[in-house]
């Protein structure tokens, strides 16, 4: 079985298209940005005053990835290369994923199932650069999950 999106060809025209759809929401601020190092994608835009972030792993994509297609004596590739095979699927991948992300969150808000806080809560920027999120972490302020133990 495959993993979703692993076969996603553009990431130039998911970006246009999110640009495309945040501008038919309303929204008028985008930017996009790939931090190699963190080893992530980043999308901003404001919408209606508020400024959101978000970010997508391409590195988690890429370790998904390696769990559905695991190295092995069939692969003709070596251990590094198919590692990095991972991360170009992944480079690809994640802007398709969160082109899909905002578009189903858009279309929640725009249909009354969702706030746009509601939607896009964890995103919202704050004044010092980093988003609720980030604050509800760095504070403590979510719950621990239950171990797989318990």
């Amino acid at each position: 079985m495959s993993l979703p999106y692993e076969n996603a060809t553009s990431g130039d025209r998911a970006i246009q298209e999110m640009q495309k759809l945040l501008r038919e929401f309303g929204c008028g601020k985008f930017g996009h940005m790939m931090d190699f190092d963190a080893g992530e994608l980043i999308v901003q835009f404001e919408h209606r005053g508020r400024p959101v972030m978000v970010k997508a792993s391409i590195s988690g994509y890429a370790a998904a990835w390696l769990r559905h297609h695991p190295h092995g004596p069939r692969i003709k590739n070596t251990l590094i290369q198919h590692q990095r095979k991972a991360k170009e699927i992944a480079s690809i991948a994640v802007y398709s994923i969160l082109r899909d992300w905002i578009k189903g969150q858009f279309t929640a808000i725009e249909t009354g199932v969702l706030s746009f806080e509601g939607a896009f809560l964890g995103q919202i920027m704050l004044p010092h650069g980093g988003t609720v999120l980030d604050e509800m972490i760095t504070r403590k302020l979510l719950p621990a999950l239950p171990s797989a133990a318990s």
